[in-house]
């Protein structure tokens, strides 16, 4: 049974990080490509980053290049979204996702094309 699960989410102030994690099972995260989404009330939910099989291929939304980094950790079977410099407008619903095939670099951000999904983990950026 495919299952992610994301933890990590919290209250931040601007300026600050937080590690959001995405602990896969029923499959291993090396096989797949992972992207992380999010999702901000009466927004659309928006492509953040996404790590491919070869972790060679790394993706990122151009309002979070420089600040967040996307790892994966094979032995734990884990996805991690490192978030550093984090602005109130970066506060949503944060989600990973399993795409069935490798997604390249113009279609990653579009959520269409995964497959599995967790349930998120809620991410607030406030003084």
């Amino acid at each position: 049974q495919v299952q992610l699960v994301e933890s990590g989410g919290g209250l931040v102030q601007p300026g600050g990080s937080l590690t959001l994690s995405c602990a896969a099972s029923g499959f291993t995260v090396d096989y797949y490509a992972i992207g992380w989404f999010r999702q901000a009330p009466g927004k659309e939910r928006e492509g953040v980053s996404y790590i491919g099989r070869s972790t060679s291929f790394k993706y990122y939304a151009d309002s979070v290049k420089g600040r967040f980094t996307i790892s994966r950790d094979n032995a734990r079977n884990t996805v991690y979204l490192q978030m550093n410099s984090l602005k109130p407008e970066d506060t949503a619903l944060y989600s990973c996702a399993r795409a069935p095939l490798p997604m390249g670099s113009t279609r990653w951000s579009t959520p269409y094309g995964y497959e599995y999904w967790g349930q998120g983990t809620q991410v607030t950026v406030s003084s």
